[in-house]
């Protein structure tokens, strides 16, 4: 019996999920300049014209990547609460990010940094310019309520210093404090300390060291 028009769009979903989980792992563990089409071909067990027929080249699959990792820090608008909650929630949903996914994290940091992948990185970003514009505001709006003299300031300030330390925990994420951090920038911001710790690994504060 002939399958339905639903599970075929299953199963084309299906294979898509499973070449963009093997490009992650394979970019990961390679690094993107010397994973090749091939090395995602071998990984997700299909063949390459599956995998060009979905993606047209390894840039489509990194685009594709990044373009979920931006969705990511979109979800920030959905944060209920005050303006010190949002704050907080902010800061905690992107530690937690960082710390859950840090082969995404290094890939998007890679592809940002690097001359000869950075342009694939600003495509993504200029295709997603509304959305990102929308998580701008949304933060300098939380700075807003809370008195700040220049919110947009603010919110560059609170992305460079959570970017920043996304940085420090993929390069350093077994001795990396995440708790105590989080609780450094909450003081910071004035906002009441933690009730509970983030349920991620956490070591104690000593000395960055790669492992």
């Amino acid at each position: 019996m002939p399958r339905s028009v639903t599970a075929n769009q299953e199963l084309r979903e299906k294979s898509r999920e499973r070449i963009l989980s093997s490009a992650l792992e394979v970019f990961a563990e390679k690094g993107y300049e010397a994973a090749s089409i091939s090395d995602v071909t071998e990984r997700a067990g299909v063949s390459r014209g599956l995998v060009t027929y979905y993606f047209t080249s390894k840039e489509r699959l990194a685009a594709e990547l990044l373009d979920r990792w931006l969705d990511g820090i979109a979800a920030i608008l959905d944060l209920p609460g005050t303006a010190d909650e949002r704050l907080a929630g902010i800061i905690d949903g992107a530690l937690m990010a960082a710390a859950t996914t840090l082969p995404v994290q290094r890939l998007a940091i890679s592809l940002m940094m690097q001359p000869a992948t950075h342009p694939v990185f600003a495509q993504v970003e200029a295709d997603k310019t509304v959305r990102l514009s929308q998580v701008e505001d949304a933060i300098r709006a939380i700075f807003a309520e809370r008195g700040a003299a220049d919110p947009a300031v603010e919110e560059m300030l609170l992305r460079a210093t959570l970017e920043g330390v996304t940085v420090k925990m993929t390069i350093y994420p077994g001795t990396f404090p995440v708790e105590s951090i989080r609780r450094r920038l909450h003081r910071g911001y004035n906002l009441p300390d933690p009730a509970t710790p983030l349920p991620i690994s956490s070591p104690p504060v000593t000395r960055l060291r790669a492992e």
